[in-house]
């Protein structure tokens, strides 16, 4: 079946986009801040024990994010003036309270992430999906105080219907695709939504875990992805998510190459430092309306 989620819309036809400021390129970091099932399979560094229920090394190994590795982004991302745009398992909300309550001090943003990292929507029913995904975004609002504008599935997954039922329940934009270095209008049944430019290359999961980066490639991926999209932003606009995990990149070892990586790309000019939702709010109000007419 064809795709009809969105229309092939080449780049080279594409209005100008002027980003606020005169910014050539607009940068955000999209931290994953997840919770994960002690007795299912998931993300793991050791496959020969993924499927022990339970299974210390992995889970643990996971488990080192929310424990430690979020607290030294803090640090790091404070010192920079960035803000998080957090992709978040609601489950965070009552296992971590802690974070929400430092994360809320930061001003950091909060996207729906779903239930946790063991769980995915891939199979339910329409109706399932409303509900768990209701459940989601209402957990989400009472937790942060703020209502989540955005969403990113668990692993990137969705069904047919999740972005129907994402706009029924007052979220406006997804990173699920991957496809694009600007924001886009996406269809949906009802009200309106558009995709904000994600990551899954320049991802902390498959540089590291899938190819085996050193710290030193991971600073490389991240500066040449960036001079690129720096130097095309002087015809057009363009987005830079740098999506990322506390249990991966904020281990000791790696996270002075992020530190590096950051220290690069806020010592260039003409670049706006900014969250997903402030690019969603950009977007909309500035281009939406004349790109679907």
């Amino acid at each position: 079946m064809d795709n009809t989620r969105y229309e092939y819309w080449p780049l080279i036809h594409r209005p100008r986009l002027e980003l606020p400021n005169g910014a050539r390129l607009a940068f955000w970091i999209g931290y994953n801040i997840e919770h994960f099932e002690v007795d299912k399979p998931s993300t793991s560094i050791f496959d020969g024990t993924a499927m022990l229920q339970p299974d210390p090394l992995n889970f643990g190994w996971r488990d080192y994010g929310a424990r430690v590795g979020v607290w030294r982004m803090m640090d790091l991302l404070s010192q920079h003036n960035i803000r998080a745009s957090v992709t978040l398992n609601s489950d965070v909300c009552a296992r971590y309270p802690q974070i929400i309550e430092e994360g809320n001090k930061l001003d950091w943003i909060w996207l729906a992430h779903g239930k946790n990292n063991s769980i995915f929507q891939t199979g339910m029913s329409p109706d399932d999906e409303r509900a768990y995904l209701a459940d989601v975004i209402t957990t989400i609002k009472d937790s942060t105080g703020k209502q989540p504008r955005g969403w990113l599935g668990p692993a990137l997954t969705e069904t047919f219907n999740t972005p129907d039922i994402l706009a029924e329940l007052g979220v406006d934009y997804v990173l699920d695709w991957c496809n694009d270095d600007q924001p886009y209008p996406m269809k949906v049944k009802q009200g309106r939504m558009i995709s904000v430019p994600y990551s899954i290359e320049v991802n902390d999961i498959p540089m590291f875990v899938s190819k085996g980066y050193t710290g030193e490639q991971f600073y490389q991926a991240v500066v040449d992805q960036f001079d690129q999209l720096y130097a095309e932003g002087a015809q057009t606009g363009r987005v830079m998510g740098l999506a990322l995990h506390p249990f991966i990149i904020n281990q000791p070892f790696r996270h002075k190459y992020l530190a590096r990586a950051l220290e690069y790309i806020t010592g260039h000019d003409d670049v706006w430092l900014t969250t997903s939702d402030e690019i969603a709010e950009w977007y909309y109000r500035e281009y939406y309306d004349s790109v679907t007419q």
